[in-house]
């Protein structure tokens, strides 16, 4: 049996009139895994994530571009916003596409895109021409990822595949922040598009192992609304999302240089940085092993709530634990309320389309938080950035109330049919 070849696999996908596919799938010789098993949603969120990698690895390159490259403040937080500028460029489009496409095929093009442009950003040096080139990886990486939050939709308990995402996410993270800012000082910056490159080259080999993801049919999962998009309550919950990924990521991408600029060391800042992103994953896991047996609305204030103090105690940085316990405190809240924010999204309607529109306005708010912030912080006003972050974590615990609310105080039955959708989730 000859390997599977890039595309072999989406030549035997059919698209039906309704936008579902249907699979005609040869087999390849190649095992693939069940695909509502742990392991679908482990390959399933590197997937989605392959696109986003370096959103978790943002302190990184910011710190890498001033430090290999020489930008200033502006350029580097410039340079990362658009690279998530052009993620939601991409997602937007993907919500038109995703009917019409072959996931399979696609993905596999948009792999080898994101490795492509990577190269490419290692040959440049200019402010203006990296930004061009992040903007148009970003682009690619965005259509990835609403190729990926679409298959999540069609997956089991949609709230646990998030949850996994966002431990895959995490880990990389980590990983890359600990250790990629002391790489760049003795190899340079492009050491940082290599670990991007790395990254995408895993995620095509597990491409291979992936089973085909029918789109659904309506009314196969049980939805807290009742199959019925409620369009005010979704705006809310798009608005939060849009609002806690802004308030996060604005301060996130600036984080060594608060660390520095607060008397820590780099090698201190970055790895105690890298280490709170992997304590982090205890909100992912949280949400994996929870789903949603509370209900959405207290874990997502609650989780919130926890986000707002630990933003607090970054004005009181200079003090190494504070550093670290607010890390580790806003990370593993992070990870467990975006989990649930998307959740909530998907829940609002059947099709799968609300998911892409929540991973676009993700990206939206994770493009805008280092745009604004790199305007805010100038010279050294961190002080600034941290109120402007809680201003924006605030807004973002008003808007997700209502739809939240309207989630878990629904109909009898539509809470019937959450209780049964959770008691089915909880079965690995």
């Amino acid at each position: 049996m000859p390997p599977l070849r890039a595309g072999a696999m989406a030549s035997t996908l059919k698209t039906s009139a309704d936008g579902s596919q249907k699979s005609t799938q040869r087999s390849t010789g190649l095992p693939k895994i069940s695909r509502d098993g742990m392991w679908a949603r482990v390959l399933v969120s590197f997937l989605a994530s392959a696109g986003l990698f370096y959103v978790g690895i943002m302190p990184a390159i910011v710190d890498g571009l001033k430090q290999g490259l020489g930008f200033t403040n502006r350029q580097a937080g410039l340079v990362g916003s658009l690279n998530v500028y052009g993620a939601a460029a991409g997602a937007f489009l993907m919500a038109f596409l995703i009917r019409r496409l072959r996931w399979r095929s696609a993905a596999h093009w948009l792999l080898l895109g994101l490795i492509g442009m990577d190269l490419v950003s290692m040959l440049l040096s200019g402010p203006s021409a990296l930004m061009g080139a992040r903007f148009v990886h970003g682009f690619i990486g965005g259509m990835l990822v609403g190729l990926g939050f679409s298959i999540i939709a069609r997956t089991k308990a949609p709230d646990r595949t998030f949850g996994m995402l966002l431990l895959v996410q995490v880990f990389a993270g980590g990983l890359g922040v600990m250790t990629l800012p002391l790489l760049v000082l003795r190899f340079g910056r492009n050491v940082l598009f290599v670990w991007l490159m790395l990254l995408s080259m895993a995620t095509l080999v597990m491409l291979q192992f992936l089973p085909d993801f029918p789109a659904r049919a309506p009314g196969s999962q049980a939805q807290g609304a009742s199959g019925r998009s409620k369009l005010k309550p979704l705006l809310l919950a798009l608005s939060s999302v849009f609002l806690f990924q802004a308030g996060n990521m604005g301060l996130f991408a600036f984080l060594l240089g608060l660390g520095k600029r607060n008397g820590l060391e780099l090698a201190f800042a970055s790895k105690t940085l890298g280490l709170a992103s992997w304590v982090a994953i205890i909100g992912a896991v949280l949400v994996i092993v929870v789903s949603t047996r509370f209900g959405i609305f207290k874990p997502i204030l609650g989780g919130m709530a926890v986000a707002l103090i630990g933003t607090f105690a970054l004005n009181y940085s200079e003090v190494k634990w504070i550093w670290v316990a607010s890390n580790m405190g806003t990370g593993i809240a992070w990870n467990f309320v975006i989990s649930h924010l998307l959740g909530m999204c998907a829940r609002f309607d059947e099709t799968g389309q609300a998911a892409v529109w929540s991973g676009f306005v993700s990206k939206m708010g994770l493009a805008s938080g280092p745009m604004v912030a790199s305007f805010i912080v100038g010279g050294g006003n961190y002080s600034a950035l941290i109120t402007t972050s809680l201003v924006l974590l605030l807004a973002a615990m008003l808007a997700s109330a209502v739809p939240a609310w309207v989630l878990d105080h629904g109909d009898d039955e539509a809470a019937t049919a959450r209780r049964s959708a959770a008691a089915t989730a909880s079965v690995p």
